[in-house]
């Protein structure tokens, strides 16, 4: 992890994504996040036709849902030390939804739960995007993460 100032570190995989997004030119910024865009993973079958399962993003000005799974505990792990693994559902026709819900899953599925609510409230401010999309597009990812750690939070783990 690495911090620049005095900013609260970004795990070390969001940490390489912010660093490819800034690195970049305005107009490639938005090549990279439609490349994103393309990489969701598809939800798992155990979520297909069951939308209470997930929570939706209402901030979001396209339809994004998500879901929040921790490992179960076998014991020998810590609640905080158990993994994450994050699921999200947005159309194609949402490539801008989609690219920040695959760059949240790039760099925070599989790590421990203290890791992502250690992952600073601004992370989604730290690629370089409010040059390229509105600033209330931004706020849809960063309401992904913040519903990301709250239920993170409700289960009681952290």
């Amino acid at each position: 992890m690495t911090t620049s100032g005095s900013e609260t570190a970004l795990p070390e995989a969001l940490d390489e994504i912010a660093h490819d997004f800034t690195s970049l030119s305005v107009r490639d910024r938005l090549t990279l996040l439609l490349e994103f865009s393309d990489d969701l993973p598809e939800l798992p079958e155990r979520y297909e036709g069951h939308p209470e399962l997930l929570e939706q993003v209402h901030e979001c000005q396209s339809p994004l849902f998500l879901a929040v799974e921790v490992e179960e505990a076998d014991g020998s792990v810590a609640p905080p030390d158990r993994r994450v693994h994050l699921f999200f559902q947005a159309p194609p026709e949402a490539p801008t939804t989609r690219g920040f819900a695959s760059i949240l899953h790039a760099g925070l599925d599989g790590l421990t739960v203290g890791e992502v609510l250690a992952v600073p409230d601004d992370a989604p401010f730290r690629f370089g995007l409010g040059e390229a999309v509105s600033p209330l597009r931004l706020r849809g990812m960063a309401a992904m993460l913040a519903r990301i750690k709250r239920q993170l939070r409700a289960t009681n783990l952290a």
